[in-house]
């Protein structure tokens, strides 16, 4: 099966069982540039994985130092089979082009809630902003309140998102962390969002101050990137 080339994922693309996020330290802006296109090219050379995997994305991290992969796969089994299978040779090609890539460990998601674009709304995320929430211990049922909870002060936050296109938030298997996979026009309507009035992105509403003090809510990073290739199935 060929592969088709594009920049973001489809992030609701039915059929996905399982969401795979990882980061890799590459050190310098050049050597991010150089890992896009080995990932590129170890990809694009080879037919696309039978079956399991659908998507299989790379953003470039605005700290000149980063990527963040981000794969979309029928199953855990589906990924398990191409750990035997596909991935040692795909990385061994990365890694002769770009050696000393630092591989900064892999955590497992379901999709869990959406805040789709507006309907007619044809932007192409220009930004994505990851914000990676980590709790005191594994408890399904608060990833998924605290997840409702952001939703409720999105609902009632007076301050209006010009820039921002899309938001997906992701429950770990393990119980213990929310990703959001934020969708922005570009970098600078993000930074005008967390400069508006209060903490965090919108104003100080009770209902933001909620999100904040969450039982069981031990900390969280946000990160902004860069797409820089999506490759599927063609």
């Amino acid at each position: 099966m060929s592969v088709r080339v594009s920049t973001v994922p489809e992030i609701n693309r039915p059929g996905v069982g399982v969401v795979k996020v990882s980061t890799w330290r590459v050190g310098t802006p050049e050597r991010q540039r150089a890992a896009v296109d080995a990932i590129s090219g170890a990809w694009r050379s080879r037919d696309w994985p039978d079956g399991g995997l659908l998507s299989y994305s790379v953003l470039v991290g605005e700290d000149g130092e980063s990527l963040l992969h981000y794969s979309q796969w029928r199953d855990e089994t589906a990924y398990q089979d191409f750990v035997r299978t596909g991935r040692d040779e795909r990385n061994a090609e990365i890694d002769a082009a770009v050696p000393g890539i630092e591989r900064l460990g892999l955590a497992s998601y379901e999709l869990y809630r959406s805040g789709e674009p507006a309907e007619g709304d044809t932007r192409v995320p220009g930004c994505v902003v990851i914000v990676d929430v980590e709790f005191e211990g594994p408890d399904p049922a608060r990833q998924r309140a605290w997840t409702d909870t952001v939703f409720a002060a999105l609902d009632h936050d007076p301050y209006e998102r010009s820039g921002g296109i899309a938001a997906y938030f992701h429950a770990s298997t393990d119980g213990t962390r929310v990703l959001n996979y934020a969708e922005w026009e570009n970098a600078e309507g993000h930074i005008e969002a967390l400069n508006s009035p209060g903490d965090g992105v919108g104003s100080s509403t009770e209902q933001w101050e909620k999100v904040q003090n969450f039982p069981g809510l031990a900390g969280s990073t946000v990160k902004r990137y860069t797409p820089a290739i999506s490759l599927a199935g063609g």
